[in-house]
């Protein structure tokens, strides 16, 4: 299990985060926007309610269309431009933390795959992960 506090942030330390608790959900998302904004081939995340999460230092928002319709937000460091979570401070009612960025990576334990449908060959899916086409309902 992951423990009791989450900490991370971006690559130059600007902004940072604590997370309490579990995490509600935590998978590798596949989809187009993922791993267009990573570069990668898919984004290792977590999902928090909002209460469980405390940020520190400036961020600076991307809001593009999602998978589903919706607007995703996506925050980076102003300075550095890592990329570190998905969410509107002090609106969101949960908030994604992207795992690339935790202080301890290893407390990342990944249990979905997601936007499945479309994903580059190259881009492995564990075996260990239940697997969903779109976003699981």
């Amino acid at each position: 299990m992951i423990g009791e506090r989450l900490t991370g942030g971006c690559l130059c330390g600007a902004l940072r985060y604590e997370a309490d608790g579990e995490p509600l959900f935590a998978g590798h998302c596949y989809c187009a926007d993922c791993r267009k904004a990573s570069g990668a081939g898919f984004i290792p995340f977590m999902g928090y309610p909002a209460g469980a999460v405390r940020f520190s230092g400036a961020s600076q928002t991307f809001i593009s269309k999602a998978a589903n319709g919706n607007d995703a937000v996506r925050n980076t460091c102003p300075t550095c431009h890592s990329l570190v979570f998905g969410g509107v401070r002090g609106q969101s009612k949960s908030f994604t933390l992207y795992a690339g960025s935790l202080d301890e990576p290893a407390r990342f334990y990944p249990t979905v795959a997601i936007f499945t449908r479309g994903r580059p060959d190259w881009a492995i899916i564990p075996p260990d992960l239940t697997a969903h086409e779109g976003q699981p309902g």
